[in-house]
């Protein structure tokens, strides 16, 4: 009976190959459905179709300018969210005081969400890719402050009473003490905030016209190529899978000390 559990467990399919034979399943679906009549391929066309499409635009230079232009205005949005919410999620959890004055303001401003700040982005930058880098920032910047705080919060009480104590500067006090117990919940925010980022750059670039994938995608729409639509929209969804598993692959490295990453129990 007790032998039987690892025989299962082995025969088992790895969760990657699961994946692969599920995303295997609906592009068979997308494949056959329009062939069979039961969507209009004016709507959606078959897979292959797409592919081809893809095909013929990866061969342009708009098209790899189009990808340059969200790669670069993802990256450089998650890395100012990132600086600013680490530097200030710091900042404010480690002063009791300034903790408790920015609560209101930040339980105020978190939960708008950042397509109705699209207004304000196309009146100060118009279609410029800083209209869409506004959204990006406001929208990865509170993924990355709220863990911080707290992962600040999380702190040792004893820690914290001993650098106090040793009379630690505070700079040292955030290298010894801060830091290692709230770098966890800084790669957390990371892993969130770079997915956040990606789904905003795309959106301002539908909704503003930005310079990117998604002005190529709204163009494609516009202009009734589905095909060329779909294309991009499945370019879309792998560079999604993509910054997820760099995320996690970067999440697990720089936490290879802790616990979680190395699969221990804490006593």
């Amino acid at each position: 009976m007790t032998a039987a559990v690892p025989l299962a467990r082995r025969r088992s399919l790895p969760t990657w190959s699961l994946g692969l034979i599920g995303l295997a399943a609906l592009m068979a679906v997308v494949e056959i459905a329009p062939r069979a009549g039961l969507v209009n391929e004016r709507f959606l066309p078959p897979f292959s179709t797409m592919i081809s499409s893809l095909v013929d635009q990866a061969g342009t230079p708009e098209f790899w300018r189009a990808l340059l232009e969200t790669v670069r205005g993802w990256a450089l949005g998650l890395a100012i969210a990132m600086a600013a919410g680490v530097v200030l999620g710091i900042v404010i959890g480690a002063v009791p005081l300034l903790r408790s004055a920015t609560v209101g303001a930040i339980e105020f401003l978190r939960p708008i969400p950042s397509v109705a700040l699209i207004p304000l982005a196309v009146l100060l930058y118009g279609t410029q890719m800083r209209a869409t880098l506004l959204l990006v920032v406001y929208a990865s910047f509170w993924q990355v402050l709220v863990q911080v705080l707290y992962g600040v919060r999380d702190v040792d009480p004893v820690a914290r009473e001993t650098a106090r104590s040793y009379r630690f500067r505070p700079l040292t006090r955030v290298r010894t003490v801060l830091w290692p117990t709230a770098l966890p919940y800084v790669m957390t925010g990371f892993r969130l905030g770079a997915a956040v980022a990606l789904i905003l750059e795309i959106t301002g670039e539908l909704v503003i016209g930005s310079p990117g994938l998604g002005r190529q995608i709204a163009v494609a729409q516009t202009s009734g190529a589905v095909d060329a639509m779909y294309a991009l929209v499945i370019v879309v969804g792998v560079m999604g899978v993509a910054v997820n598993t760099a995320a996690r692959a970067t999440e697990r490295r720089v936490l290879r000390w802790h616990p979680s990453v190395r699969g221990e129990v804490p006593a």
